[in-house]
């Protein structure tokens, strides 16, 4: 199989982690990159936006932004929890989705994923199936005790790798009412076999065996290794078409962030290993009878998770595929993203 330099997917090869052993431990001083006020995108007129902190279940706490209406009165209001792209921080995708719902009536929360952006947990620039899926739930649970927010009335957006996330929350908690995800990826999937599957089982033996020698490796150092960044500085021009869309958002002005590991870092070099042995969406069944959209460009790369996740999901569900749109138009682009449409699928089914 060709490998491809998509490396926050953190499908690695033999090749990179024998490149990458010699490289020193996780740096100490960078445990939490500095936090800006930089947005990659415009506040509404019409929402405020205050920044807040909860705790999940494994007791890390999570910084978030929430949305509000302006002049929304004493009325308890629908509520939605975003999150997402895999790699991404609050400031991005997932706050520009909320800016706009939050025009729309909804008060919404954006937050950054444990490890990573402005939330804690240690160490840093590590991502995982159980505690990513966690994360959705103490935003509902946060949310759901805002007093100008109806707790009946709360369903999650999913974004890229953090759509999977979305809907492995909805599986499970039970208090999420409706589910929309754009763009989504199932990151178990794509890390366990590769693109479009492709990944043979020596391959997966392999690529495991290289993980594990990697533990000895940050045991004996007393710390987990950076891997290669997400991002080149500069593109060569031989890089797959959807690696020069990542580039295009995350690494120009267009997305770029600070604290945004696919703008500015790496994940830890064993960053796979739960993901290769735990698939998120085996019931994804359980989800219905609540109703689930699900959005992806018709010229995406990613656009076989959406149509899988379809096919396996029972009703109600719905597939939505954009004309001409790639993967990375559905993080910012307000003139391509079904914004319409995700209110009209929230006000319908919260209620």
């Amino acid at each position: 199989m060709k490998r491809l330099t998509l490396m926050f997917a953190a499908i690695l090869s033999l090749s990179q982690f024998t490149a990458q052993s010699k490289q020193k431990s996780f740096d100490k001083n960078s445990k939490k990159m500095n936090s800006t006020e930089h947005y990659t995108f415009k506040l509404s007129d019409n929402v405020t936006r205050k920044t807040v902190t909860f705790k999940n279940r494994y007791g890390i706490t999570l910084s978030g932004d929430l949305y509000l209406p302006k002049n929304a009165g004493n009325e308890k209001l629908s509520a939605l929890v975003i999150g997402g792209p895999f790699g991404a921080v609050k400031q991005q995708s997932s706050g520009l989705y909320a800016n706009e719902m939050a025009k729309r009536g909804f008060v919404v929360i954006a937050f950054d994923p444990s490890y990573t952006g402005e939330s804690g947990g240690e160490p840093r620039n590590l991502a995982s199936p159980e505690i990513n899926t966690e994360d959705f739930s103490a935003a509902v649970d946060f949310i759901g005790l805002q007093k100008n927010v109806d707790r009946n009335k709360i369903g999650i957006i999913g974004i890229c790798g953090f759509g999977g996330f979305a809907l492995n929350a909805t599986a499970v908690d039970k208090r999420v009412k409706a589910v929309a995800t754009t763009s989504l990826y199932d990151m178990t999937r794509v890390m366990s076999k590769g693109y479009n599957d492709s990944v043979t089982p020596e391959q997966r033996t392999k690529t495991l065996k290289d993980l594990s020698q990697q533990r000895w490796k940050d045991a004996e150092n007393g710390n987990p290794a950076k891997g290669s960044r997400n991002l080149p500085e500069t593109l060569k021009g031989d890089e797959p078409q959807f690696v020069k869309e990542y580039f295009d958002y995350y690494r120009t002005p267009r997305g770029f962030h600070a604290n945004s590991l696919n703008s500015n870092g790496a994940w830890l070099m064993t960053n796979p290993i739960s993901f290769m042995n735990m698939p998120i969406l085996t019931y994804v069944k359980e989800i219905s009878p609540r109703p689930m959209l699900l959005i992806a460009g018709e010229n995406a790369h990613s656009r076989y998770f959406s149509e899988d996740i379809y096919k396996s999901a029972v009703e109600p569900k719905e597939l939505m595929i954009i004309p001409n749109a790639v993967h990375v138009d559905l993080y910012d682009k307000v003139d391509v993203i079904p914004f319409d449409k995700l209110e009209n699928f929230f006000t319908t089914n919260l209620k």
